[in-house]
């Protein structure tokens, strides 16, 4: 009987502890306006990022209770252009979370609506991180890896995570030395004076 009520205070705890993807998805749809296109008539690009700025503050607050602000951006590639009248989707859900941080995948589809036909026009990973009410890391509750794709989402984003910080070790200021990675420009269009 005893063990029984401990099972349950486990579950409750664990359901504040940790939280599910589904729990903290976004889904922003817009109709693309004249007003927000570039020089050539594409939607310009800022304002793609800006929409994708919100949808990333929108999920990180939802998983985390917090107030959230955007620490970096991993990769943003334009993979097709987006057209005026377009209605663009972002989906946006929690991939991977640390102690204050929390990794947000966001895909990103245009559709045309005369003709029906939907373009992947970006994926990009915005990291957020939850802060209080003076400006400090607030801690944030768990994820729930639910499937494979929950694992192989958190595991690539661990993995991203890991190179960026090897990346930053490998060409730190402190430790560069210029002599050893000239024989590497060779081939580029620079010059060293």
């Amino acid at each position: 009987m005893v063990e029984d009520v401990l099972e349950v205070e486990k579950i409750e705890v664990q359901n504040v502890l940790f939280k599910s993807k589904k729990d903290s998805e976004v889904v922003l749809c817009q109709l693309m306006l004249p007003n927000n296109s570039n020089f050539s008539g594409k939607i310009h690009g800022g304002f793609i990022l800006s929409l994708m700025d919100q949808v990333a503050y929108a999920c990180a607050s939802k998983h985390s209770s917090k107030y959230c602000v955007t620490a970096s951006i991993n990769t943003v590639d334009f993979l097709n252009s987006i057209e005026v009248g377009n209605l663009v989707t972002l989906k946006a859900s929690i991939n991977y979370v640390g102690k204050s941080s929390m990794v947000v995948g966001i895909r990103i589809e245009s559709e045309n609506l005369q003709t029906g036909i939907v373009k992947h026009c970006n994926s990009s990973y915005f990291t957020m991180v939850a802060l209080n009410e003076k400006g400090e890391k607030m801690g944030i509750p768990g994820l729930l890896l639910e499937n494979k794709d929950d694992i192989r989402r958190f595991l690539e984003s661990v993995k991203r995570i890991e190179m960026k910080s090897k990346k930053l070790t490998f060409l730190n200021e402190t430790n560069f030395k210029r002599n050893n990675y000239e024989n590497q420009l060779k081939g580029y269009n620079v010059k060293i004076i």
